[in-house]
C-alpha cells in the first residue's frame, strides 16, 4: 500500500524547497489539465485555486520578474484593451462576462513571470492532459455507442435479416456516431487542439514500448472520430514538416507512403464527404438551410470583413461584437448563421470586432513573437502552427476552456526557456516509457 501511494505521489509536483504554495499551484494545474477534456465545469475550481496561489506566491516571494520574458506582458495588455472596449459598448453585461472569463489572460502570464518552472513540472502538464484525453476517449466511446444504438432503434426497424438493410443501418449509425455523438463532453475543436499538442509534444520521440504505440493509435482514432476539419489541416501540415525533417532518404520515403495511406483514411471520413459536396455547391443559395459548417464559416468571415471595413479603428465594443455580427447576418440574409448565433469563428476577426485595430495588433504581436521564437526546430514550428490555425478557424478566446488553456500554454512557450527546449522535449521519457 505504501509503495502504491509512493508511486502515485511521484506523478505530482514536489517543490525542492518545500514551498507549499508552489506545490499546490502546480498540482492544481495538473488536476485541471487532466479534467480539461472531461468538461469545463470540472477543472474550473482548480484553475481558480492555481490563480489564487500564484498571486499569493508573487507577494510572498518578493522576487523581481525575469526581464527577458517581457513578451508575456502582451497578455495583460490584451486584457486592458478588452477592458477599454467596455467604454463604448452597449451590451455591458456580455462585455463584463467576457472579461470575467478572460481574467486568466491577465493573471497567469503575470504569475509565470515570477514562477520558475522546471522541465519535469511542465512535462507533467502534458502527461496529465494525455491521461485526461484517454479517459475522455473511452467515456465518449461509451456514450456515443449508447446514443447511436438508441437513435438507430428509434429510426430504423429491421424486420428481416437482410444484408442491404443491415449495411444501411451500420452506415447510418456510423454517420451519426462521428463528431456529434463523439464530442459530448467538450466541443470537438477544443479536444482536437489538446490531442494535436500532445501528439506534437511526444510524437518526435522513438516508440520504445507497446504502451506508447497504443496511446498514439488511440489519439489518432480520437482525432479521426472528432472529425474537426481544421485539425485535419493542421495534422497534414505538421506531418509534412516532420517528414521533410527526416534525414535518412529511405526512411523519409517510407514515412511518405504511410502518410499518404493515412490521408486516404482521414479523407474518407463521412463528415469529409459531406464537406466536399457542399463546398462544390457553395453558391447555391437554395440549399442554404442544408449548409455545412465550412460554408457558413465562409459567410461568417464575409460578414466580419464588411463590418471591420465600416469600423476599423475602434471596432464595436467588447460586449457588442456578437450583437453587431448578428445584425449583419440579418442584413445580408444569412438566416442559417443568424439562427445559430454564430460568432466570428476566427479569433483575429473576433478581436478586431471587439476592440478594433489595437486589439488585433496586440494579438498579432503575440503570435509574431511566438513564431520567431519557435522557428528553431520542426517540433516547435508544428506546435506554433497548431495554435495559429486553431485561432484562424475558431474564436478560441471567447469560451473559458479556450481562454484558460491559451493563457497557460502560450506564455510558457513565449518564455526564453521554452517548454519545448531540448532539455525538456528530448531528454524526458514519455508516459509508459521508463527508459533513460
Amino acid at each position: 500500500m505504501k509503495e502504491l501511494i509512493s508511486n502515485i505521489s511521484n506523478f505530482f509536483y514536489r517543490d525542492e524547497d518545500k514551498n507549499w504554495i508552489l506545490t499546490i499551484f502546480w498540482n492544481s494545474l495538473y488536476i485541471a489539465f487532466f479534467l480539461l477534456p472531461l468538461g469545463i465545469k470540472l477543472p474550473t475550481p482548480f484553475f481558480v485555486l492555481a490563480i489564487v496561489l500564484g498571486v499569493l506566491h508573487i507577494f510572498k516571494s518578493k522576487k523581481e520578474f525575469i526581464t527577458d520574458n517581457k513578451a508575456l506582458l502582451l497578455f495583460p495588455l490584451y486584457f486592458v484593451v478588452l477592458t477599454l472596449g467596455l467604454l463604448y459598448t452597449d451590451n455591458v453585461y456580455d462585455g463584463i462576462k467576457l472579461l470575467q472569463r478572460s481574467l486568466s489572460l491577465l493573471l497567469f502570464p503575470i504569475i509565470f513571470l515570477f514562477v520558475k518552472e522546471d522541465a519535469s513540472a511542465v512535462r507533467k502538464l502534458f502527461e496529465f492532459l494525455l491521461v485526461g484525453l484517454l479517459f475522455s476517449f473511452f467515456i465518449n466511446l461509451a456514450l456515443g455507442i449508447q446514443s447511436t444504438l438508441e437513435a438507430i432503434k428509434r429510426g430504423i426497424i429491421i424486420e428481416t435479416i437482410d444484408s442491404i438493410e443491415l449495411l444501411e443501418t451500420v452506415i447510418t449509425g456510423w454517420d451519426f456516431f462521428i463528431r456529434e455523438e463523439f464530442s459530448r463532453l467538450v466541443n470537438s475543436n477544443y479536444v482536437s487542439i489538446y490531442i494535436l499538442l500532445v501528439l506534437s509534444f511526444y510524437l518526435k520521440r522513438k516508440l520504445a514500448s507497446r504502451l506508447q504505440l497504443l496511446i498514439i493509435l488511440i489519439l489518432f482514432t480520437y482525432l479521426f472520430l472528432l472529425a474537426s476539419k481544421w485539425a485535419y489541416l493542421a495534422l497534414t501540415i505538421i506531418s509534412l514538416i516532420l517528414i521533410f525533417n527526416i534525414g535518412d532518404r529511405n526512411r523519409r520515403y517510407t514515412m511518405f507512403v504511410i502518410f499518404f495511406l493515412a490521408v486516404l483514411v482521414f479523407v474518407d471520413n463521412p463528415r469529409m464527404s459531406v464537406f466536399y459536396n457542399r463546398v462544390r455547391n457553395f453558391t447555391n443559395i437554395e440549399s442554404y438551410e442544408a449548409m455545412s459548417s465550412e460554408k457558413s464559416r465562409l459567410l461568417i468571415w464575409d460578414a466580419c470583413i464588411k463590418l471591420i471595413g465600416e469600423s476599423p479603428f475602434l471596432g464595436y465594443g467588447t460586449g457588442d461584437a456578437n450583437d453587431i455580427l448578428l445584425r449583419e447576418y440579418a442584413t445580408l440574409g444569412y438566416e442559417h448563421n443568424l439562427k445559430r448565433k454564430y460568432n466570428a469563428h476566427n479569433q483575429f476577426f473576433q478581436t478586431w470586432l471587439q476592440t478594433g485595430v489595437l486589439g488585433f495588433i496586440v494579438l498579432a504581436a503575440i503570435f509574431v513573437i511566438l513564431g520567431r521564437r519557435m522557428r528553431r526546430s520542426p517540433n516547435e514550428l508544428a506546435v506554433f502552427l497548431i495554435l495559429l490555425i486553431s485561432l484562424l478557424f475558431e474564436s478560441m478566446l471567447v469560451r473559458f476552456n479556450g481562454i484558460v488553456f491559451f493563457s497557460i500554454i502560450i506564455p510558457l512557450l513565449l518564455k526564453k526557456r521554452s517548454i519545448l527546449s531540448s532539455r525538456i522535449i528530448r531528454n524526458e521519457p514519455i508516459l509508459g516509457n521508463n527508459s533513460k
